[in-house]
């Protein structure tokens, strides 16, 4: 690892020897903006195969003509002093760009030797990799240095800090875990730049050429610009240099600036939402009929801005008759169909109902046999829309089923099949790149102490393989979410075979895997609801019952709102709110407002009593503002159509759910 003021000891004294002189180094031993050093200078025309775009909010530029000599400059301008490349140094780069294909290479920067059209350095992307290349001097032979599993090409921005000494090299992505490799040869110490030129986004041909959005490079001679940009509050934007002319638009109306095409990513409908997907992640959408700006996030649309809306009250707006009681609801979108339901009901026959949002309501479109459904969740992978069930009948072996969409039969078809114990619920999420399942294993007859299993995506047997297990006491829920370029999943540990008052544990991806990173106290834990508010980071459990072979069971007990203390880098407890046998947290926003509502399902004596709303309110925490009548309540889902805002509950005593309208003003 490089020291933040390491000096470049070996290339600059062969500098002196060679001009047998008083020492220097060959550049500045500052930030070398390569960027901004190959745009053009104020009052002269910008290029024409330059455009400036903004991408999920900030502005990045593409080369977008077959000429890849668009921005160059000679080696000379800041190799003043010298003509060699400093052998300790630290690359910077914030860049944005679509998944790639295979054996497709682009370049981010290159250095060319004019007359021979020798590679000399270059760093280039691929699919999944980063990789350095360097031309040893005299010897002619080039090395490759590749970081593998980066997950850069997944059309987000990231920033990237590269920084070499020796055979030393060390990758840091968003201000994460850094990546160290060693190679056998050290970073050469006299690689002459003379009569060579920095291609930015090229290697001096079209063929390579990045496809991407560019916002940041710099050069850093002696030292690793890490300490430099980290910690920061937007990692994957970090700055250490950004060109003038990216960083606000009111700059290109300055008559002393090159004025450069200007694009954004946006759509404009008068209320049916264009698809949200991969391909659209990052675009913009602008509700006419609502007034509202939106950003796709590869998955849904999510608010920029629109019409300061307040809640003012609940009320009934559909009974919904499922086929038998419902332990749980899953609200999905498929792009050019639709909004979607999934329902996970109790008997086997017909099984669980898919419905469809059709004329302001849903309606029955589909049943899949499942076996005393518990849960459902849905994900997409590589633009491909799955669902996964957990089935929690005892059989032997105990099944859960995948199902994917199929776009010809417009109907969800069995994909795969895991073995699972008593599944309660399943998460998915996306790590760089690679997409991962996790299921609730509750028991195994009557052993609640059993390992709930994380599976992989495999991309060349398009099925899941078991990646890793953990130890869980009675799982009912997992929950992930994602702390700047941190990964976390919390399990709610419900039973150990003796009491519900046990722990239930965080886990953060380190090194390829989940590590305990906080256990909580938590009294029959059923579900994690992660949110985030003004930039402060919260965990809400729900406590569904206080239970030991000692006492009797208590059902109106407290859950709690625990908020990530940056300090101490734990959950601190943050409020403690009266529920009953709550089962289940809903996070949602109304304009501005945000609010938590809590399925209460059982208070000792009865499965009929209110559900509650709690609006936040700053300092004074969630404030209880409506109560619900629900019946055997077991899940909420919060979702929105051109018809408005709305809630749905799932119903584990009665065949009833039922769907609120959120009336505003």
């Amino acid at each position: 690892m490089l020291a933040c003021h390491s000096l470049l000891i070996t290339w600059v004294l062969l500098a002196a020897r060679a001009r047998s002189q008083s020492w220097r180094p060959c550049t500045d031993l500052l930030p070398l903006d390569l960027l901004t050093r190959a745009l053009p200078s104020p009052g002269q025309a910008p290029p024409t195969q330059v455009q400036m775009v903004q991408s999920r909010g900030s502005r990045g530029l593409r080369l977008a003509g077959a000429v890849a000599t668009a921005l160059s400059f000679p080696a000379s301008q800041i190799f003043s002093n010298c003509d060699f490349f400093p052998a300790e140094f630290s690359l910077v780069a914030t860049f944005k760009i679509p998944r790639l294909r295979q054996k497709r290479n682009e370049y981010i920067f290159s250095v060319v030797e004019n007359g021979s059209d020798l590679l000399l350095l270059g760093l280039r992307v691929s699919e999944n990799r980063l990789h350095l290349l360097v031309t040893s001097p005299g010897v002619g032979g080039r090395s490759r240095l590749s970081f593998k599993d980066v997950g850069l090409d997944d059309n987000r921005w990231h920033t990237l800090v590269l920084a070499v000494t020796g055979p030393h090299a060390t990758l840091t992505i968003d201000c994460g875990l850094p990546l160290e490799l060693k190679q056998v040869q050290s970073f050469p110490s006299t690689l002459s730049t003379r009569g060579s030129r920095f291609f930015i986004g090229s290697r001096k041909r079209s063929r390579g050429r990045f496809s991407g959005l560019l916002r940041q490079l710099v050069l850093l001679p002696g030292s690793d610009a890490t300490p430099r940009l980290c910690p920061t509050r937007d990692p994957s934007l970090a700055e250490l240099s950004v060109p003038q002319v990216l960083k606000s638009l009111h700059l290109q109306q300055d008559h002393h600036r090159p004025v450069y095409p200007y694009e954004a990513e946006a759509r404009v409908t008068l209320g049916n939402p264009p698809p949200c997907s991969g391909p659209e992640q990052g675009q913009l959408w602008f509700n006419a009929q609502r007034k509202g700006l939106f950003i796709c996030d590869g998955f849904t649309w999510r608010t920029l801005l629109q019409n300061k809306e307040r809640l003012d009250y609940v009320e009934d707006y559909q009974d919904l008759y499922t086929s038998s009681e419902t332990f749980d609801v899953e609200v999905f979108s498929i792009p050019s169909e639709g909004l979607f339901m999934a329902a996970a009901n109790r008997d086997s026959r017909p099984g669980s109902g898919i419905y469809k949002w059709r004329n302001g309501s849903f309606q029955l479109y589909q049943n899949i046999s499942t076996q005393e459904a518990r849960a459902w969740k849905h994900f997409t992978i590589d633009d491909k829309i799955f669902l996964v069930v957990a089935n929690s009948k005892e059989a032997e072996p105990e099944l859960s089923v995948i199902y994917r969409w199929n776009q010809r039969q417009r109907r969800f078809l069995r994909h795969q099949t895991l073995e699972t114990h008593s599944a309660l619920d399943w998460e998915a999420f996306q790590i760089h790149n690679h997409s991962f399942l996790v299921v609730a294993n509750h028991r195994r007859d009557s052993n609640h102490n059993i390992h709930s299993v994380i599976y992989r995506w495999n991309p060349n047997t398009k099925l899941f393989e078991v990646n890793q297990t953990l130890s869980t006491s009675g799982a009912y829920d997992w929950e992930f979410f994602s702390i700047g370029p941190y990964h976390f999943l919390v399990v709610a540990n419900t039973f150990d075979g003796q009491t519900t008052t046990i722990s239930s544990t965080v886990y953060v991806w380190l090194n390829g895997c989940f590590q305990t990173f906080q256990s909580i106290p938590t009294v029959g834990a059923t579900d994690w609801e992660a949110f985030q508010i003004d930039g402060r980071f919260f965990l809400a459990v729900a406590n569904s019952q206080k239970f030991s072979d000692r006492g009797p069971s208590l059902y109106s007990i407290n859950s709690t709102v625990y908020e990530l203390n940056t300090l101490t880098q734990t959950f601190i407890h943050f409020q403690d709110i009266l529920t009953h046998s709550a089962v289940d947290w809903e996070f949602f926003t109304i304009g501005e407002e945000k609010f938590l509502v809590v399925a209460n399902s059982h208070d000792g004596s009865s499965y009929s009593l209110n559900s509650v709303v709690f609006r936040w309110q700053g300092s004074e925490g969630f404030v209880q503002v409506h109560s619900l009548l629900t019946s055997g309540c077991r899940d909420w889902e919060h979702f929105s159509t051109d018809e408005g805002s709305f809630l749905i509950y799932s119903s584990a005593t009665s065949r009833l759910s039922k769907v609120f309208k959120l009336r505003t003003y």
